[in-house]
């Protein structure tokens, strides 16, 4: 009877009150450790959404201020519109007759070569035309201009201008949206002045 009663006080075991609470416990934990980490991880993304979307619009922004620096003439100048002759690439040898414009949400670019220098009588080869997405979500901030162009001054031209040529220097304001859920833009301004060179590109 003895040896029952003191086996009887040694056995260990945890009545279903306690139990659940260990558990209750456990899943409270489990679910502010998962709270916290997918938290974390998509703040992580995001910043690295951003991160990307500034890298490919800074290389967008030398890539435009490059081949505005080269523009050889412009034959319309509007807000949210530009055409003009450049060279779209290095290794052009006459310049293209370049269209910029935004369209769908992006910042795109017709790019037509011509059959010699505008100024020698060149005419664009349209069926030679092509469309470049420059920007993809490019984002226009209400009340902001896409193009802003300067005078030799440096003062704004008021569009529309009458005489082109009076345009010596652009302003370009790039943004593009952030991905969801960040809701910030990441923005960059270009500010050229058009020295008539390819030896900019």
């Amino acid at each position: 009877m003895l040896g029952h009663k003191r086996h009887h006080q040694n056995e260990d075991g945890f009545t279903i009150s306690e139990l659940t609470v260990v558990m209750v416990l456990i899943g409270i934990l489990v679910g502010f450790t998962y709270t916290f980490f997918n938290s974390t991880i998509n703040e992580y993304f995001a910043m690295q959404r951003s991160s990307d979307a500034f890298y490919s619009l800074s290389q967008h922004y030398q890539r435009l201020a490059n081949v505005l620096r080269g523009i050889t003439g412009i034959s319309s100048a509007t807000d949210n519109d530009l055409v003009c002759y450049a060279y779209f690439s290095p290794r052009d040898a006459i310049v293209s007759q370049l269209h910029y414009y935004i369209s769908g949400g992006n910042m795109l670019a017709d790019v037509t070569p011509m059959t010699a220098d505008p100024t020698a009588g060149g005419t664009p080869i349209t069926a030679q035309k092509k469309t470049y997405t420059i920007i993809n979500q490019f984002y226009s901030a209400p009340g902001v201009k896409t193009f802003v162009y300067l005078d030799a001054n440096g003062s704004t031209l008021t569009t529309p201008i009458s005489d082109l040529n009076a345009i010596k220097g652009i302003v370009v304001h790039l943004a593009v949206s952030a991905a969801a859920p960040n809701t910030d833009t990441q923005a960059l301004t270009v500010q050229v002045s058009i020295r008539n060179r390819k030896t900019n590109l």
